[in-house]
């Protein structure tokens, strides 16, 4: 799957896209696999980031966290951006 960053996750990540075994997994598990992965490399952190952030799965509002990924989605990480 592809994970894609933004502003203040794209920092922590160091890049702005990865991509992950994520097949079966569930988007809480991906999230704890990132922020494990990024511990402690930026302030702020990735663990910080992913607090604030919002979610797009296959470009469509991530509300539910327990769901199941298939290999090719796409998650995206959107922290909070500040203008309009």
């Amino acid at each position: 799957m592809l994970i894609r960053y933004f502003g203040a996750a794209r920092a922590a990540a160091g890049t702005s896209e990865e991509t992950l075994d994520g097949a079966g997994a569930t988007v809480d598990d991906i999230l704890a696999l990132i922020g494990d992965r990024y511990a402690g490399t930026q302030s702020p952190s990735m663990e910080q980031v992913l607090r604030r952030s919002s979610f797009l799965l296959n470009e469509v509002a991530l509300r539910d966290r327990g769901r199941v990924l298939a290999e090719q989605d796409i998650l995206d990480v959107l922290p909070p951006f500040a203008g309009g």
